[in-house]
């Protein structure tokens, strides 16, 4: 008897000690990813995000003039999904590690090829694709959670923000993606299904030839009476072209059929562009 409560004493201490192993505790610092669409492709960031927890952060906890991983754990790491420039400066595609030496009145922002290093340790500065030199920004309110996010996302150009503590830290990327769009349109064109629509969309929004984009528009909208959102970019363009009455007439149309889909945001956006049209 007394050997088998041995045995199960024994069989319940290992139980206990598998369970300790197995615990789980919330990270220190928490992981984060976000994938931002830009250009013709995306930009995905994986972060740790520490916490201030009350402490002085740039010129104390991370100290000026040094390398820092810029997060915590392993590095943060940027993957482009084709060539872009940060700060003017040419990135190819591909994933880098971000690391930055932070200062008080300029910080280096650094993309290393060496993307397999646990924090800053061993990094080399031969390993790095770029250093670019940017302006931190002093921010009234204090943010807890280290954070990296992208501002200001346009057609071909964002801001990436580092942002901790009372600093944030704008950096600008960009892309060439008007050069391989207007080829793609005009290989399209040549093409029997053209982009009509889709060609006159992006004529009129990155301010193209005016007159191709009407030409283009006039054959989206006749093979397609129905397709009202066609019809309300063929009165912006009419509008833009100082056609004020066949812009009010485009929008009338687009109107009537968008109130018959029950698509209100489109009533109210010819509403809008009529009333723009009655003022000139």
């Amino acid at each position: 008897m007394k050997k088998t409560y041995c045995i199960l004493f024994a069989l319940l201490m290992l139980n206990l000690a598998s369970s300790a192993q197995a615990l789980r505790l919330p990270a220190a610092s928490t992981t984060q990813s976000v994938q931002q669409d830009f250009g013709l492709s995306s930009i995905k960031l994986t972060y740790s995000r520490p916490n201030v927890k009350g402490r002085k952060i740039f010129g104390t906890l991370i100290p000026f003039g040094q390398v820092w991983r810029t997060g915590a754990n392993a590095p943060s790491k940027l993957t482009f999904g084709e060539d872009v420039m940060v700060e003017g400066k040419l990135v190819p595609a591909g994933e880098y590690a971000l690391y930055s030496i932070p200062g008080k009145d300029e910080w280096t922002i650094i993309l290393s090829k060496n993307t397999k290093l646990w924090g800053a340790m061993g990094y080399q500065e031969s390993d790095d694709l770029l250093r670019v030199k940017v302006k931190p920004l002093a921010l009234n309110n204090s943010v807890e959670s280290f954070s990296i996010g992208f501002e200001k996302v346009l057609t071909n150009s964002c801001e990436m923000q580092l942002i901790w503590d009372k600093t944030l830290v704008p950096v600008k990327i960009t892309t060439d993606i008007d050069s391989k769009i207007m080829a793609g349109i005009d290989a399209a064109m040549q093409g029997s299904n053209k982009p009509f629509y889709q060609a006159a969309s992006y004529y009129f929004d990155n301010n193209k030839d005016l007159n191709k984009a009407y030409e283009w528009i006039k054959e989206a909208t006749s093979a397609n009476p129905k397709a009202y959102w066609m019809e309300h970019l063929k009165a912006k363009i009419e509008l833009k072209m100082g056609l004020k009455a066949e812009a009010i007439e485009s929008a009338k149309r687009s109107i009537a059929v968008a109130e018959s889909e029950k698509n209100q945001d489109y009533v109210v956006l010819n509403q809008q562009l009529i009333a723009e049209a009655q003022k000139k």
